[in-house]
Formats: C-alpha cells, sequence, structure tokens
C-alpha cells in the first residue's frame, strides 16, 4: 500500500484529492492531510509517506519551499497546480508528473502508477532540474531530462542537432553522436522545444536551428545540419522557412 499525504490550502481541494484517492487509487491510502508549508512538513516528518500530492502556490509559502526544507527527500512528489505557462514547461523539462486543477481521475491514476516505478535517486535527480529551471527562469541554458526504460539522461538542450519520429517513439541525435530513443512522439518534443529554436521541417524531423549549415535545394529541398546531416524539408515548410531565413539575416 502506498502510504500518502495530501497538502494544499484549499480545504475542498483536500475534500476532492482524499475522495479520488479512495474512489480510484486502491493501492494508495492517504494517511494525512495538512494546509501548508509547516503542517505539511509536520505532516512528513510525523508519517513518513511514500507520495506526497502537494500544492505549489499556498497561503504560507510555496511546495518548493516544502521540499527545500526537508533534506533529504525520501518520498515522491505529484504536484497539484493551476494553470502556469512556465511552470508547466519547466515541469516537462523536468519529466515530473504535476496535476492541473481540477484533477482530472485519469491523470490522477496515471500519476500514481508512474510515480510508484520510478527510483527516488532518479526522482531526486529530477527535482534539482525541475528547481534550477524554475530558479532560472532560462529553460534553454538548461537540461533537459529523458527518461527511456533503463536509464535517466540530461541532455542540453543546445547539444540536441534534430529529432526523429519513429512511429510512436522519437530518436533524439545528440551533437558529437549520441542517440536516445524515447516512447513520446515528435508532436511532443515539438510543443516542448519549438520556443527554444526548434523547428519541424518534416513531418519526421524537428530540427535545431542552430545547427542549420545551409539549404540544398536539389532533389525537393534539404537542410544540411552541422555534421552533414541531410534532413528532408516538406514542399508546405519551405515558404516559411525562407521566411526564418531572411528573418535570421537582417540586422
Amino acid at each position: 500500500m502506498l502510504r500518502s499525504i495530501i497538502i494544499d490550502d484549499e480545504p475542498h481541494m483536500r475534500l476532492a484529492l482524499g475522495n479520488l484517492v479512495k474512489q480510484y487509487c486502491p493501492g494508495m491510502e492517504v494517511v494525512a492531510k495538512a494546509d501548508g508549508v509547516k503542517s505539511g512538513i509536520e505532516a512528513i516528518k510525523k508519517y513518513h509517506p511514500d507520495l506526497v500530492l502537494l500544492d505549489i502556490k499556498m497561503e504560507d509559502g510555496t511546495g518548493f519551499d516544502l521540499l527545500q526544507q526537508l533534506d533529504p527527500v525520501d518520498f515522491k512528489v505529484i504536484f497539484i497546480t493551476a494553470y502556469d505557462e512556465f511552470a508547466i514547461k519547466a515541469f516537462r523539462f523536468s519529466a515530473l508528473d504535476y496535476l492541473l486543477k481540477p484533477v482530472d481521475p485519469d491523470e490522477l491514476i496515471d500519476a500514481v502508477g508512474k510515480a510508484g516505478k520510478i527510483f527516488q535517486d532518479d526522482f531526486n535527480t529530477q527535482l534539482n532540474t525541475l528547481n534550477d529551471h524554475l530558479q532560472s527562469q532560462d529553460l534553454s541554458a538548461k537540461k533537459l531530462i529523458v527518461k527511456t526504460s533503463d536509464s535517466i539522461h540530461l541532455i542540453d538542450v543546445n547539444e540536441i542537432l534534430y529529432c526523429e519520429s519513429d512511429g510512436g517513439y522519437t530518436e533524439l541525435h545528440i551533437f558529437g553522436g549520441k542517440r536516445v530513443v524515447v516512447s513520446s512522439t515528435l508532436k511532443e518534443y515539438e510543443d516542448l522545444l519549438t520556443d527554444f529554436g526548434f523547428f519541424r521541417v518534416h513531418k519526421s524531423f524537428l530540427i535545431n536551428m542552430k545547427f542549420i549549415n545551409r539549404f540544398d535545394k536539389a532533389d525537393g529541398g534539404f537542410i544540411i545540419l552541422t555534421g552533414e546531416f541531410k534532413i528532408p524539408v516538406a514542399s508546405r515548410k519551405k515558404d516559411l522557412l525562407m521566411e526564418m531565413f531572411d528573418r535570421l539575416t537582417q540586422p
């Protein structure tokens, strides 16, 4: 049985989460509830949970304030948050689970299932990466956490040459020859990386614009990346790509 604590400063959210856990997560037991950072720390020290459902913003501080006061963090966390574009992007870069209010039961079930499988050392690595992102407010200069079936990789976003679709999988090609295959779609990485200089030139390829060497117009059009990687350009993407080149060359 997974022992859990719910920490949220809204009484109706604590009640709703408790009811959802009871109804949809039979392998999980709520051993305590708390309404803020101070009471949350007291509950964690008293009950030693396996998992904490943690609100990000509370009246007496944030969920991150709570975690920073606990050393070590020897439990898993699923963050609960209202919509915040930057915070959500940081969660996705760190591969950490979060639930948006109001909490969807299916998403709760999925997040709890994942939490039960991750190793604590991997979770702490993800948590540190998340904290770095939130502190710096500059995701492009930080690490992207990528989880495969047997490893967790910290990849510098600026070192990704391109991402290639392979059905329901995506292969990340890293500067220096490293390749990482993950069970995520190319669309997920397009959503994650477009704001950081990546452009989807083809249904199967998402490229890092900083590594473009030239555009070869032969045979329908190809982008040549550093290392002479030849990436096809879809016909409907050519005009947009040319516009981007024009903007990059303007003083």
